[in-house]
């Protein structure tokens, strides 16, 4: 086909998704500064996009923070599968996982505080949220069959580990990163194990996959 007829719809679908990644990036920020009460207004000065564009792409808040939510979950899964496809021991594709999803969080974004609660979940919410359970099982699976990781850790932990290594500090985002990363170090050294180790018992059951459901979705 003629580039004259193609190039232009596909010059406008790049800047809409560059808009929708400025989009999703100002949310992130401005709802981790100002709460969920922060007024989309400020979102989208932060985006330098203005109001019409905003609400053309989200007509609310909510549709704006499920979107959110997704693109949270789609990249921890490409990072587990990126993982598992390039590290050849189940260790190091956990270890791997765990510190590139801490460090992608920057100064620290974390959205269940946030966000928790306070929307329904739709039915590409519950997809996204089983390709990241798949992608989770298959890294902690591979980590308890090759007797390397303490084996009443769950996929299920990973989530709710990653909102408590990823909280908020008042600081730059690459001195907040390295600390994020410093303690990242001290709990993999707790969860690590051999055939020799016998780890203490953690407090308290695992988390469940239908717990964290109810932690971030509001009743429906």
């Amino acid at each position: 086909m003629d580039d004259r007829y193609t190039s232009r719809p596909r010059g406008r679908q790049r800047e809409a998704e560059r808009n929708d990644a400025r989009l999703l990036r100002a949310a992130g920020e401005v709802f981790a500064e100002l709460g969920w009460d922060a007024p989309v207004s400020a979102i989208a000065r932060r985006a330098g996009i203005g109001m019409g564009s905003l609400y053309r792409r989200y007509p609310s808040k909510e549709l704006l923070a499920q979107r959110l939510r997704i693109a949270g979950m789609e990249q921890l899964v490409a990072q587990a599968r990126t993982a598992l496809a390039e590290e050849p021991e189940p260790w190091a594709a956990f270890a791997r996982f765990l510190r590139e999803a801490v460090s992608a969080q920057g100064a620290g974004e974390a959205l269940l505080p946030l966000v928790g609660g306070r929307i329904p979940a739709t039915d590409e919410i519950r997809a996204a949220a089983a390709r990241l359970r798949a992608s989770l099982d298959d890294l902690v699976g591979g980590a308890h069959r090759a007797g390397v990781l303490r084996t009443d850790f769950t996929s299920a932990d990973i989530p709710l580990l990653l909102e408590h290594l990823t909280t908020r500090m008042p600081t730059t985002t690459d001195r907040a990163t390295a600390l994020h990363l410093r303690y990242l170090d001290l709990v993999l050294a707790g969860l690590r194990t051999s055939a020799a180790d016998t780890p203490a018992s953690l407090h308290g059951p695992a988390p469940h996959w239908t717990e964290l459901s109810e932690l971030w979705n509001a009743p429906e």
